[in-house]
This record gives C-alpha cells, structure tokens and sequence, in this order.
C-alpha cells in the first residue's frame, strides 16, 4: 500500500461521516439489492458502508481497511447505526486474505487514489467477485475540482496535496484513470460515469471551508508536507487562513468530479 495521505486524525475521519450510499455510490445503487453480497473495499469510518448494509440486508457485507484504527471505528458506528450485518477485516486491497468468487458486489469508494498499484488492486477486486456480479469504485479528480473565488492560498492547497499524494505513492487525479485502469485490470465490460461532489450551497461550503481550515495544521498531510519540504508551518498556517476566508465569501463555489467505473465480470 502507498501510505495514505490524510491519515486518521479526527479532523479527517469525522469529515467523512457525511458520506453515505446516496451522495457517494449514486452510480451503483441499482447494484445494491437485498440479499446481494458485499465487499467494501476501504471502509474507512464506515459511514457509506452502514448505509449499504441496510440496502442489501438480509445480504452481509464484509468491510475491509488496511487501517486498524479505521476498522476499529467502522464497527464503532456500525453498532451506533444497529447495522449487525457486516463482517471487518483489516487487509490490503493488492492481496485480499479472501476466496475468488466470493462477493455479488466488490465496492471501493476513494480508495485508489491511494493505492500504489491501481490495477493490481482491481484485479484483486475481480478476483473476488464472482461471475456476474459487479465491481464498482469511484474516486476524485484533484486536478479537476474548481473553485471561486481563485484564492492564492487554495492554488497551494492544491500544490501541496499533489507533491504530498505523489510523494506517498499515490494519484490524486485518479477519476480521469478509472476506465483506463479497469482496462488493464482484464475487464472488458465497463461503464463510466462522472459526479461531482458540490460545496457550494451556505452551510456546505461553511462546513467544508471550516473542515480544511482545521485539516491542514492538524492532519498527517500537513506533518508529511512539512516533513519532506514541500511547505512551512508557516505556509500552512496561510492556506488554513485562506480556506476560512473563502468558506465566508458569499460566491464561494467548490466542486469536486469524480470518475466512477461499474465493471461487470464475466
């Protein structure tokens, strides 16, 4: 695995606990019916994960994440949501510890992105699946997200986290790469869409403004960038004071597309 660039503190676990199937798998809901096997590749804090577990209830799901911490939170919330039908395991998406043929669905929300080898991750994927299920994964396109006002703090936002995501052997403009990867993965029947994720509206963009302005002077990414060079405290202490002034600028816009890929197996 490519170590994963944001890490585990609160400001980016709690932060993902919005997400849920509707505004995450929108793409892939027609393949989450009861009864249905799951395997959620990623789970993180397992927000989308619990979800899906009501979908394809009385069908279990087995949640994997290569984080402990992260699987420790999972089964954390599951319990909070009264979601009894998933099984955890920690496990690296490249090498997964179960049988071929084993899962109707194999699901990966954001998880390529951070992976140091995507095709290999997905052939894994397929492994897994059995013949005419289905496996579905989406991620975002950093190079792609847009914003207004064009504040020069957010330009090296986005420096920042492309030389730290590169540096930690990942890629941040993995949405763009879905369809190819899948290709190189043995699949032949693949479908792609793009969705976006849209901060925008008053209360989003204040929440999401607010969420990077704490994210950068707290999480692994900001220590990383500092560690290896890429900025100062001092940097980051001016791009978390640019994030705050465009979370309160009343045309603020932020959109984030992503690239998703529903890769059917033969």
């Amino acid at each position: 695995m490519a170590e994963y660039t944001h890490g585990q503190h609160p400001s980016v676990t709690l932060s993902y606990l919005w997400r849920n199937a509707e505004n995450s798998t929108a793409y892939a809901l027609g393949e989450m019916s009861p009864g249905r096997s799951l395997l959620d590749v990623g789970c993180g804090p397992g927000s989308i994960t619990a979800d899906l577990a009501r979908r394809v209830a009385p069908g279990r799901i087995t949640a994997v994440d290569a984080s402990p911490e992260a699987v420790d939170q999972a089964r954390a919330n599951a319990e909070e949501a009264g979601a009894e039908n998933i099984d955890f395991l920690v496990g690296d998406v490249h090498d997964l510890d179960l049988p071929d043929d084993t899962f109707d669905v194999v699901h990966a929300h954001q998880v390529l992105q951070h992976v140091a080898d995507p095709v290999r991750a997905l052939a894994e994927m397929r492994r897994v699946a059995r013949p005419g299920g289905v496996v579905a994964a989406c991620d975002s396109d950093y190079s792609a997200m847009h914003w207004y006002p064009r504040l020069p703090e957010l330009d090296s936002w986005m420096d920042l986290y492309q030389k730290v995501a590169r540096a930690n052997g990942g890629e941040p403009d993995a949405g763009r790469h879905m369809l190819a990867w899948a290709h190189a993965a043995g699949f032949e029947d693949v479908t792609y869409t793009a969705e976006v994720w849209n901060h925008s509206a008053p209360d989003r963009r204040s929440w999401w403004g607010g969420m990077w302005s704490r994210r950068i002077l707290e999480s692994t990414m900001g220590r990383r960038a500092v560690e290896k060079g890429i900025a100062s405290q001092a940097d980051l202490e001016w791009i978390s004071a640019g994030w705050q002034r465009w979370s309160e600028h009343p045309d603020g816009v932020f959109v984030i597309p992503r690239g998703a890929i529903l890769c059917r197996v033969s």
